[in-house]
C-alpha cells in the first residue's frame, strides 16, 4: 500500500510527521513517501522516501506557489492514500480526493482558534479569517476519507463533520529523551524547549528569573521567531540567568533535559492554547523532570492527576519564580514529581500506544 504524506510548512524530520507517523508506517510494511518543501533535496531515511519540491521565501509564496508544487509532486507519485498536514494544503487534498484518491487530513492545531492569536494580523482580520477558514474547513473535511487530530478536543470538533475521525496524540517515544542522569548530578537549572514566541510566554519566564531566590538558570532551547521579542527579552534583568542554547537536535535536547530540574511550558491563555496538549509537556515528563505549566483546566488535570509538577498563572512572573524556587529548593519533592511524570508517560502518554491506533486506522484503507 503506497502512502504519501504532504507538508509545505514542516521540516522533513518533524517529530509528529516523520519521526512518529512515517517511520511507524514504513516499519510496518507500508511504502511511505514524504513530500516536503525545505530545499534540502531528496533522500531516503528509515525506509521513508523524502521528495523535496524546493523552498521558496515568504509566507505568501509558501501558501500559493509551494502548494502547487506539492500538488504536482503528490499527483506524480500516484499513491493509494494521501495524508496532508498543513491547512494551506486543504485545496490540494480536495483536488486529490476529486481525482478518486483516498485522502486524510492531520489536524495538528485548531486552525480557526489559532488564527485568532496571529500577531501579524489585526483583530478584524483575525476574526474574518478565523470565520472564513472555519467554514471552508467544514465544507472540505466532510468529503475527506478520514481525519486525524493531535488532541481529543480537536477530534470532537471534526467528529461532527466526518464519521472517520481519530485522535493520534503527539506523545513521546519511550526512552528517547531519558538521559539517565541521577538527581544529585543535576544542575540548579530549569529549561524551556521549543519555538520561542511572545504568546508562548518566554518574556514572563525570563522576567521571573530575576525574581527567584534560588538564582537558578534557564536553559533556553530554540530560536526566537520575532526579532522585537528577542530584543525586548534580552534587555530583561532576568536574561543574565539564561543559557541560550539555540536550536538543538534530539541528542542535544536529551542532554539539556538530563541536567535540568524542571521544564517550563507557560503558554498564554489564548483560545488555541487552552485545549492544546503541548508536546513539550509530555517530553519533560518522559525525561523524568517536573513540569511548570500554565494553569489551564486540561493541563491542570494532567499535571495534578499525575502529581508531576506545578501549575501557575503564565502572565505572572512572580508565580513562575515561586514554582522555580520551590522545585530547585526541594530536590526530593522535585525528584518524586519527575518519577511520577515518567511513570504516567510509561503507562499512558506514549507513542507506543498511539502508534497502534495509527496502524489500526490505516488498516481500514487497505
Amino acid at each position: 500500500m503506497k502512502v504519501v504524506h504532504l507538508t509545505s510548512a514542516h521540516t522533513r524530520y518533524d517529530i509528529r510527521i516523520f519521526q512518529k507517523q512515517c517511520r511507524t508506517l514504513a516499519a510496518n510494511g507500508y511504502d511511505v513517501t514524504l513530500v516536503v518543501a525545505d530545499g534540502k533535496g531528496p533522500e531516503t531515511v528509515d525506509g521513508v522516501s523524502i521528495v523535496d519540491v524546493g523552498r521558496l521565501p515568504g509566507r505568501l509564496n509558501r501558501m500559493l506557489r509551494t502548494t502547487r508544487k506539492v500538488y504536482s509532486a503528490a499527483k506524480a507519485l500516484d499513491a493509494d492514500v494521501y495524508q496532508f498536514h498543513d491547512p494551506e494544503l486543504m485545496p490540494v487534498g480536495s483536488k486529490l480526493k476529486a481525482s478518486g484518491k483516498k485522502v486524510l487530513f492531520d489536524s495538528h492545531e485548531d486552525v480557526p482558534k489559532q488564527l485568532l492569536s496571529k500577531p501579524y494580523l489585526n483583530q478584524t482580520m483575525r476574526n474574518l479569517l478565523s470565520w472564513g477558514f472555519g467554514k471552508y474547513e467544514e465544507f472540505a473535511c466532510r468529503k475527506l476519507d478520514g481525519i486525524l487530530t493531535a488532541t481529543p478536543v480537536i477530534r470532537d470538533k471534526f467528529a461532527k463533520l466526518n464519521s472517520c475521525v481519530l485522535d493520534i496524540n503527539n506523545f513521546p517515544m519511550l526512552g528517547e529523551l531519558d538521559a539517565g542522569v541521577s538527581w544529585g548530578a543535576k544542575s540548579q537549572e530549569v529549561c524551556y524547549v521549543g519555538g520561542i514566541s511572545s504568546i508562548r510566554g518566554i518574556y514572563e519566564v525570563v522576567e521571573s528569573l530575576a525574581l527567584t531566590r534560588s538564582q537558578g538558570r534557564l536553559n533556553l532551547v530554540g530560536t526566537f521567531n520575532e526579532n522585537s521579542l528577542a530584543e525586548k527579552t534580552k534587555e530583561s534583568k532576568g536574561w543574565s540567568f539564561v543559557n541560550e542554547c539555540g536550536q538543538l537536535g534530539r541528542p542535544g535536547v536529551r542532554d539539556v533535559l538530563g541536567r535540568s530540574m524542571a521544564g517550563l511550558v507557560t503558554f498564554h491563555p489564548l483560545p488555541n492554547h487552552i485545549d492544546a496538549q503541548p508536546n513539550k509537556m509530555f517530553e519533560y515528563m518522559s525525561a523524568g523532570i517536573p513540569v511548570i505549566a500554565s494553569d489551564f483546566p486540561m493541563w491542570r488535570d494532567i499535571i495534578h492527576g499525575s502529581q508531576c509538577g506545578i501549575c501557575v498563572d503564565p502572565l505572572k512572573p512572580e508565580a513562575i519564580a515561586g514554582a522555580i524556587d520551590f522545585l530547585l529548593g526541594h530536590p526530593s519533592e522535585a525528584e518524586e514529581m519527575g518519577r511520577n511524570g515518567q511513570l504516567a508517560v510509561n503507562q499512558k502518554y506514549n507513542w507506543a500506544i498511539e502508534s497502534e491506533k495509527l496502524l489500526s486506522f490505516y488498516a481500514q484503507f487497505k
